[in-house]
């Protein structure tokens, strides 16, 4: 992997990251009515890393062509 997948990797990392977190949170504060505190927020990040990895790692990698798959499929029906 070079610097410019790396840099990217971490980019795109960091955003879903903090996408993440705030839509966890906001899931939590609607459907349970907690306050949210610094405990809180510390289990939604670490709720949220694993996710937003394996999004970059897999679904967004070049390589990944499932969706092109399915919409061939439908185009050619």
């Amino acid at each position: 992997m070079d610097k410019h997948h790396v840099e990217r990797f971490l980019e795109f990392l960091t955003i879903g990251v903090l996408m993440g977190v705030i839509e966890d949170l906001i899931a939590v504060k609607l459907a349970t009515g907690e306050t949210i505190d610094l405990r809180m927020i510390g289990v939604v990040l670490l709720v949220a890393i694993p996710f937003a990895a394996f999004s970059e790692l897999i679904v967004d990698h070049d390589d990944f062509r499932f969706p092109e798959k399915i919409a061939n499929r439908i185009s050619s029906d």
